[in-house]
């Protein structure tokens, strides 16, 4: 059978499901590696440090070595660290005097996997032959919202199923994924977005001001996200005095389900709506949510906010990113790694936020989502601002 384009579309929607297992698999694990004495909170703590730093080295870097190398063996290798990192977290502790020395490897080996399918699948995606990339990037990263739901979802049906004790198997289960996409994208169909050479240097793109406008919208987009889907199930326990199964489905369970949607909605329908205008509208809507689920008193009301606020992110991340590549076309790999880069710090600095003002005001998470309302309003002043910069452009021509 002859691969075309679809296939290599297909096999991008299984990367970035594979991103969504590698971010999502080991915190569902945490507790398990403290009961076998192999990490202590503090350690979990610096696990999860540890991946978020290995991704944003590799949005770095990558713009400097991805060309060089060529999209198919750096893809592929994305796959090939993101299976060593999940089979790892069960084999290596052991091997080690040590145990948490075996953590912090695996976390490493899936951490650079997770980088570089987060610097490539999207670019791989907006160079295949398609008449609406808007449309197409927005289906792109709903799947990685459905790769958290299945992850969150199965891991613990089978943990129910088959105990606690088989989560070794379970890890072994998840990195088949990885290994067999990483062999399909082997053989797909690949283009580049620039032919070699054309594409701009990092040098040119800090020059450009429209560059660090998208990059402000993708810290922001990142920012808004990540502020809610960080403390939902905490914010539901602590400030709702919900339980925290009742807290994790309606907190990061629905919250990314609701993104997912809002994705696949705009996949859908893409070609009959404004694009500036949606994330503009998801701005708004954003906006809401946070004053919902941080003002009202009612249990009810505070967490459709919170399920809310992943329905007016969904748009943020992809529609920055086929802005960006529209309105800069030469940007090529450089620019998909920069907004990358951008869209994580944001997903660092989100969270961050929120709970250095919570902790200000007694840990009251009700006051630091309150403090987050300054992302929504930096999207919305942001969409603001390229709208009329690129109406400006417009009539010059």
């Amino acid at each position: 059978m002859k691969l075309t384009y679809s296939h290599t579309v297909r096999a991008c929607y299984f990367g970035y499901i594979t991103q969504g297992i590698v971010n999502n698999l080991a915190p569902l694990l945490f507790l398990t590696f403290i009961s076998n004495g192999w990490a202590s909170l503090s350690q979990i703590t610096l696990l999860s440090t540890l991946n978020f730093t290995f991704q944003l080295l590799i949005d770095l870097l990558s713009a400097r070595f991805v060309d060089k190398i060529g999209y198919r063996r750096c893809i592929v290798a994305a796959h090939v660290f993101s299976a060593l990192g999940l089979m790892g977290m069960a084999v290596l502790p052991p091997l080690f005097g040590v145990p948490f020395v075996g953590l912090l490897i695996s976390t490493a080996l899936y951490a650079v996997g997770g980088g570089l399918l987060e610097v490539l699948v999207s670019p791989i995606v907006e160079a295949c032959p398609s008449e609406n990339k808007a449309a197409a990037m927005s289906l792109l990263h709903s799947f990685y919202c459905w790769g958290v739901v299945a992850v969150i979802a199965l891991s613990t049906l089978w943990l129910k199923v088959f105990g606690i004790e088989s989560w070794r198997i379970l890890c072994f289960v998840w990195a088949l994924l990885p290994i067999l996409n990483g062999i399909f994208f082997a053989f797909v169909p690949i283009n580049s977005l620039t032919e070699s050479g054309e594409g701009m240097s990092l040098s040119a793109l800090f020059r450009s001001g429209l560059f660090w406008l998208f990059m402000l919208l993708m810290f922001a987009a990142g920012s808004s996200e990540m502020a809610m889907a960080q403390w939902a199930s905490a914010f539901a326990e602590s400030g709702l005095k919900v339980s925290k199964a009742v807290g994790d489905i309606a907190g990061p369970c629905c919250f990314a389900v609701l993104m997912g949607l809002s994705r696949t909605i705009y996949a859908k329908f893409g070609d009959k709506i404004n694009l500036k205008g949606f994330i503009m509208f998801s701005g708004v809507l954003c906006l809401a949510s946070y004053a919902a689920a941080s003002f009202s008193e009612n249990p009810v009301i505070a967490l459709a906010g919170c399920a809310l606020c992943g329905f007016s992110v969904g748009i943020m991340w992809p529609g920055v990113f086929s802005l960006a590549s529209a309105n800069m076309p030469k940007g090529g790999t450089a620019l998909f790694a920069m907004l990358a880069l951008g869209g994580d710090l944001g997903c660092s600095g989100g969270p961050t936020l929120v709970g250095l003002v919570s902790s200000a005001f007694g840990d009251s998470l009700r006051m630091g989502l309150r403090a987050a309302f300054v992302f929504p309003i930096i999207m919305i002043a942001g969409i603001v601002a390229l709208w009329l910069l690129l109406s400006r452009k417009k009539q010059k021509r």
